[in-house]
């Protein structure tokens, strides 16, 4: 909770919720705001539904008035106050209540559980969550089970099961001075096995730094990257990680290591399946800065290797249905009219 709470001073503080749903399709809700934005809006609400037919997604981003994101108890308790919409509210046991209502949408909700980043860690950065830096990424919740009930009036088929229901969410924030210039996020999680991998990072102060995450089904192979092993110089890498995205192609592909591991990713999602979100930056929301994509295909590969040996594959998993996204000067379309891909 100390990091998910909201950071007063922050040019802007972003809250991202991933639903998966019943049916399977999934939900985007984002708030965010860029309290002191001098040309573009300052708060953003933006609800994302995709189902499984990509042509179909409900897409609103909601350029609200008041955005107000203030702690309510010496405990980490905050709340979401959106005057003419509702709230979101987070108790000191991490329980998220979700009351949002307007014309476009509604959707209510409270969770009733928690998966924290990890038993070492309450998050992604570890210690360098206490450094200046000009962004910073938190995980609050790898999965929690939600029950919800959610309204689009202008999409009349949307599946009763995604009415009412059970879901689950994954949780997290970004807060600081603005989005890295360029950046990739990726996000899949086997709920049957509770395995999964969650990875943030791009070029940040003139370096190529990632944050990665990943839990398998077998827990000796659980394993977290960070820097200074996950950091390289742009487009040329570094001794121990190295970095491919490809818009293009819509793939992405990451390999780091430590004295004994590494772990490969490859990532890849289809044309024509990804959505674009706007991102802060000092001056306010810059729309279509962000593509995103729910039905990419994770691989991970976990090698090991003696003191003087090779690598040798121990452990690998593939996940299907997660979520692979491209911002900034990864993502060509950045800024233009060009908006569904």
């Amino acid at each position: 909770m100390e990091h998910y709470k909201p950071h007063p001073g922050s040019v802007f503080e972003g809250y991202y919720h991933k639903f998966r749903l019943p049916s399977g399709a999934h939900l985007a809700l984002i708030i965010c705001t860029v309290p002191k934005a001098t040309e573009k809006p300052p708060h953003m609400v933006s609800f994302t539904y995709v189902p499984h037919d990509p042509t179909k997604i409900f897409q609103k981003e909601v350029w609200v008035k008041e955005l107000e994101m203030i702690p309510t108890k010496p405990d980490h308790s905050f709340e979401h106050r959106i005057p003419g919409m509702g709230y979101v509210k987070c108790g000191p046991d991490s329980t998220t209540e979700y009351s949002l209502d307007c014309e476009h949408f509604s959707f209510h909700g409270k969770t009733t559980s928690r998966t924290p980043w990890s038993d070492e860690t309450e998050t992604p950065e570890g210690l360098l969550v206490n450094l200046p830096l000009p962004l910073h990424w938190h995980v609050q919740s790898l999965s929690s089970d939600v029950s919800f009930t959610m309204k689009i009036p202008s999409y009349p088929n949307l599946p009763a099961s995604d009415r009412q229901g059970i879901a689950t969410v994954h949780q997290e924030k970004n807060w600081a001075n603005s989005f890295p210039s360029a950046h990739i996020w990726i996000q899949a999680r086997d709920h049957d096995t509770r395995s999964g991998i969650t990875i943030a990072g791009g070029q940040i102060l003139g370096l190529e730094a990632y944050l990665l995450g990943f839990r398998a089904r077998d827990p000796k192979y659980n394993t977290d990257f960070r820097p200074p092993f996950a950091t390289a110089l742009p487009f040329v890498g570094g001794p121990t990680m190295a970095a491919k995205p490809d818009w293009g192609n819509r793939t992405f592909e990451l390999s780091v290591q430590s004295w004994r591991r590494k772990v490969v990713v490859k990532a890849e999602a289809p044309k024509g399946t990804f959505f674009s979100l706007s991102s802060p930056f000092p001056d306010g929301h810059r729309e279509n800065f962000l593509g995103e994509s729910f039905r990419a295909t994770v691989r991970v590969q976990v090698f090991e290797a003696g003191w003087w040996g090779a690598w040798v594959l121990k452990h690998e998993e593939v996940f299907e249905g997660a979520s692979l996204e491209f911002g900034g000067g990864y993502y060509p379309p950045a800024g233009s009219e060009e908006r569904w891909h």
